[in-house]
């Protein structure tokens, strides 16, 4: 009777155990199914934003370079191309598109024009110098506020004073699209220009260049370093309290705030070693310091990953220690610590608050060529946009936060690839 009972006993508690591991499978799907679905809403709302920033509005003229208005011959220097007459070649173009303007509707007019249609009108010249007295159809850029309505992004069923663009610019623009003079194509000015007060000739080539740049200071300072601090704490270093102390402090500090980093950059580098401010060598000199934890982490990992037969074989057949270390542990422990140096890289080039504490959040509206020009950064960027009101620049955060997420998925892929590609199975 007793073993019946104990048996049922049993039986209840493998039912028990069963229903138990059932209902941790069902709330594990639950939860990655919930994980899918707030990360695809994200992805879905930054692309379904920012995916319209590729395309921008052109308005189509004909512009007559009258070498007369333009006070210009075909022998002219750049100088005097410099200082040729284009806003009158602009003013006339616009006259012929729409006829008996009168002074307030030519200031409404040249307002649905990019303030840089005198700079493209004048470009198309220096670029086509034999367009000298013909007439030549040319797609300039319309202003954002054009841009955006016609994209959808702003509303024209509103009323008139909750509007960028007024009842008589609205039928401007409608006498546009009824003669086909306005088109969408692929914004060129997005991927070649820099930082700029005006949204539909804003850039990311600036900040992607100056992201570049810094992960190239990050690169040339964290890696070495790394490297070599790995390597004397995992084969030479004694085992005592002083390593010990600083192996805690190494992991402690992979856990310290971005934003203390950029703390230490402004109060050391900016104010006592004077580096110049806003610069990539700055930037990039913080984040090094930043990922160093990260990155020494991760060698020291791959170096007790490497079995110790192997340097004991090298030293077995007379190899030195210096030897044995570096021609045989460090080069089989290289693939992991590439992988942990790309994963720095990619938390690097994803920090703001550093960069922003050195200053790098200025306004620079040129492309950097070196570690010392001042620049600012793709998350910088982002974060600059972000505070505009202009809806041109809420969708240009959108599409840089789409470029920022493809480049670290390509790093996180060079990063697997390489761990699959190198990494030895023991």
């Amino acid at each position: 009777m007793n073993s019946i009972v104990a048996q049922e006993r049993i039986i209840a508690l493998r039912k028990k155990r069963s229903a138990q591991d059932l209902r941790f499978k069902y709330y594990g799907f639950i939860a990655m199914c919930l994980a899918l679905a707030v990360l695809v809403f994200l992805l879905y709302s930054i692309f379904s934003r920012g995916f319209s920033a590729f395309q921008k509005t052109t308005i189509l003229l004909e512009i007559n370079y009258d070498q007369e208005v333009l006070k210009l011959t075909p022998d002219s220097t750049d100088q005097e191309i410099e200082k040729g007459k284009f806003f009158k070649v602009k003013k006339n173009a616009l006259n012929n598109v729409f006829e008996n303007l009168s002074k307030s509707d030519a200031k409404l007019i040249k307002k649905l024009f990019s303030t840089n249609i005198d700079k493209e009108i004048k470009n198309y010249y220096i670029d086509n110098p034999s367009v000298l007295n013909s007439t030549q159809k040319l797609w300039v850029t319309a202003h954002s506020n054009v841009d955006q309505m016609l994209k959808g992004n702003s509303r024209r069923d509103v009323p008139e004073d909750r509007r960028k663009l007024n009842d008589i610019q609205l039928s401007f623009i409608d006498q546009l699209v009824e003669e086909d003079r306005i088109q969408k194509e692929f914004n060129n000015f997005f991927f070649t220009r820099a930082d700029s007060r005006h949204p539909e000739i804003a850039g990311i080539a600036g900040s992607f260049m100056g992201s570049l740049l810094t992960l190239f200071v990050v690169f040339i300072l964290s890696f070495p370093i790394a490297i070599g601090a790995s390597v004397y704490l995992e084969e030479f270093a004694p085992k005592n309290k002083l390593t010990e102390l600083i192996e805690v402090n190494i992991s402690n500090l992979a856990a310290v705030p971005s934003i203390v980093f950029g703390l230490l950059g402004l109060g050391v580098l900016l104010n006592v070693f004077g580096f110049p401010r806003s610069t990539p060598l700055v930037g990039g000199t913080v984040l090094a310091l930043m990922t160093l934890p990260t990155i020494i982490i991760a060698c020291r990992a791959s170096l007790k990953a490497v079995p110790p037969s192997i340097k004991e074989g090298a030293l077995a057949i007379g190899a030195t220690k210096s030897q044995a270390v570096f021609h045989h542990v460090v080069p089989l422990a290289l693939p992991g610590t590439l992988t942990g140096t790309i994963i720095g890289l990619a938390q690097a080039l994803g920090e703001t608050a550093p960069l922003i504490m050195i200053g790098m959040v200025a306004f620079i509206p040129n492309i950097p060529t070196g570690i010392t020009e001042p620049s600012a950064s793709l998350p910088v960027q982002i974060f600059l946009w972000v505070e505009s009101a202009e809806r041109g620049f809420q969708e240009k955060s959108a599409a840089a936060i789409m470029i920022i997420l493809l480049f670290l998925f390509m790093m996180n892929a060079l990063a697997v690839y390489l761990r699959n590609r190198f990494e030895k199975k023991w």
